[in-house]
This record gives structure tokens, C-alpha cells and sequence, in this order.
């Protein structure tokens, strides 16, 4: 997790920054990354808020944002699946997209079932407490880096989600649904309320279930045994 949390710390940092200059109070701003733990929901969300954008709008943006972990915990839920229901309900609290890549990677080695929670609960706790140590320094000390968001700190984030994309792109169709998601998210970046998130996913999840079917696997499989 260390290099995942270091990658976030420029995220946590700035999103303080912004709340210490923008409409929110500063206990708002950790109160927000203490409940929610939503790196780009929160940027999302303060920024609306500063637009006075309505409560619905907020929530709806927010929730399409976030529909990804949809597919995360349907990735990760054979794994859990023989948990009690209180382990489910902390996992899923913890979950982002560091602790997800962290996990599966983890997970994927062993059968489903064979190894605890632990190991899953640990990242997410890891990933929770330092997200909230960088808001709280980015509220503290923000003020004094006014221009501290267009520094290009950001790119941190952007560098850590390559490193938690690239490691998955094993095979061809994983290959093909991340060219696919990433065409899509460009060709939408426009549509408002983040639409075209919503339009990458699901465009790359259709492109990889496509070529995850039996038909389209099958010559791959018959090259390699030949």
C-alpha cells in the first residue's frame, strides 16, 4: 500500500487546501473524508457545492462517480462471500481503488475463501488513516500554499491509477477494455455530471465481457496448446 498511499498524499493535501479556500468549513472538509473516503466524489462534490448546485445534483454526480465500486466489489465478493456480515459491511467501507488493486492482487493467487480478511482490511484502514492525516494537513497548513493546487501535484493521483491499471492488462481483453474505456472517456469528457465516466465503464466492461465469452477465448487457447 505504501506506494499507493503516497500517490494520494498530493490528493489529500490539495482537496484541504480547497475546502480551507472554498465554501465549506474546515471540520466540514475532514467530517467529508472522514464519511465519505471518496478522493474524486469529494473533489466532485466541493466543487459543485462552491457552484451552488442543488443537494440532488450533488448526489446524483457523486453517485454516478462512484458506480465503479460496483464492479469493484463484484470482482472482490467471491472472496468475501463466507464472511459475516459485519466483515462485509467494514470491507465495503474501506474499499477504494488503491485497496481494491492491493486486494485482488492479493486474493486472486487462492481459491475463494481461502484466505481471511485481514489482509484487505488492512490496506483499506491504511489507505483510510492516511487520507485523512493529508486533508487534515492540507487544511492546516493550505492556507499558506494558496496556489498549491495548480502546481501540478495532481498527477501524483493520475500516476498511481496507471500503476493500478497497467499490472491488470495481462491479456488481450483487458487490453482491449481499457483502450476501449479510455477512447470513451475522451470522446465524452464533456457530457455533464460526469456522463462520460459513466459511458467509459460501461463501454470497456461491454468490450470485456464480449471477449471474455468462451467463442471469442477459444483460438487464443487452441494457438497456445498447439
Amino acid at each position: 500500500m505504501v506506494p499507493m498511499m503516497v500517490g494520494a498524499a498530493p490528493f489529500g493535501v490539495i482537496f484541504g487546501t480547497l475546502v480551507s479556500s472554498g465554501p465549506l468549513h474546515p471540520w466540514q472538509g475532514q467530517l467529508m473524508s472522514l464519511t465519505v473516503f471518496a478522493g474524486s466524489a469529494q473533489f466532485i462534490a466541493l466543487g459543485l457545492i462552491a457552484g451552488h448546485a442543488g443537494l440532488a445534483v450533488v448526489w446524483a454526480t457523486t453517485f454516478i462517480v462512484n458506480l465503479r465500486h460496483l464492479l469493484y466489489s463484484a470482482t472482490l465478493a467471491p472472496y468475501v462471500a463466507k464472511l459475516p456480515a459485519r466483515w462485509r459491511w467494514a470491507l465495503a467501507a474501506v474499499l477504494t481503488d488503491e485497496v481494491f488493486a492491493v486486494a485482488y492482487a492479493h486474493y486472486r493467487h487462492a481459491p475463494p475463501g481461502a484466505i481471511g480478511p485481514h489482509y484487505f482490511l488492512g490496506a483499506g484502514v491504511a489507505m483510510y488513516v492516511n487520507w485523512q492525516i493529508w486533508t487534515l494537513v492540507g487544511l492546516l497548513f493550505g492556507a499558506a500554499f494558496p496556489r498549491l493546487q495548480s502546481m501540478g501535484l495532481d498527477f501524483a493521483m493520475v500516476a498511481t491509477f496507471i500503476a493500478i491499471v497497467v499490472p491488470q492488462l495481462v491479456a488481450l481483453r483487458f487490453i482491449a477494455a481499457a483502450l476501449m474505456a479510455g477512447v470513451l472517456a475522451l470522446a465524452c469528457a464533456a457530457w455533464p455530471y460526469k456522463l462520460g465516466l459513466l459511458a467509459a465503464v460501461a463501454g470497456g466492461v461491454a468490450v470485456g465481457v464480449v471477449l471474455s465469452r468462451p467463442w471469442a477465448r477459444r483460438p487464443a487457447h487452441a494457438e497456445a496448446t498447439r
